[in-house]
């Protein structure tokens, strides 16, 4: 399908009753969470552990076709004034990539702080400091699929 930079149209391209999948690139790892059907929750899943760019994309695209998921929402790093850099253009970069092995219509969400919030969430849940490095970026895709999810939630009110 295609890469959408305005969430809103992400969102009208999305297919009805399909869960999504929100990713946390990072440079060694990936983050995914998977929301449930109503679009309502996101659940943090798995971290894949970053080789090459066919590999990745192969293991992402395992996980959609085994849940059947319809869409999904790259967590983009912009910087703390909302300008984008060095990294956003690789996630962008990664998206259009993706978009060549996949149908998926995928959209963006700021992620700002998210790897912060997630960071929160652990300590506040008295989460030992290895386990925290074991679960930190799929729980950081959760934050940023949810935040997707809530906007998502809106606009279908909205309407």
């Amino acid at each position: 399908m295609a890469v959408f930079s305005e969430f809103d149209a992400f969102v009208a391209a999305l297919p009805v009753r399909q869960a999504l999948a929100g990713l946390d690139l990072g440079e060694k790892t990936i983050g995914v969470a998977v929301s449930d059907r109503m679009l309502s929750v996101a659940s943090p899943l798995q971290t894949i552990r970053r080789r090459k760019f066919g590999l990745d994309a192969q293991a992402l695209l395992d996980i959609v076709a085994g849940r059947d998921l319809g869409g999904l929402v790259l967590g983009l790093p912009r910087n703390m004034d909302g300008s984008e850099g060095p990294r956003c253009q690789s996630t962008r970069a990664f998206a259009r990539n993706l978009s060549a092995l996949t149908d998926l219509p995928i959209g963006f969400w700021d992620e700002r702080l998210s790897t912060v919030a997630a960071e929160r969430a652990l300590l506040e849940a008295d989460t030992s400091r290895r386990r925290r490095a074991e679960v930190i970026d799929h729980v950081a895709a959760g934050v940023i699929l949810q935040g997707a999810l809530d906007r998502l939630a809106v606009l279908r009110r909205a309407v």
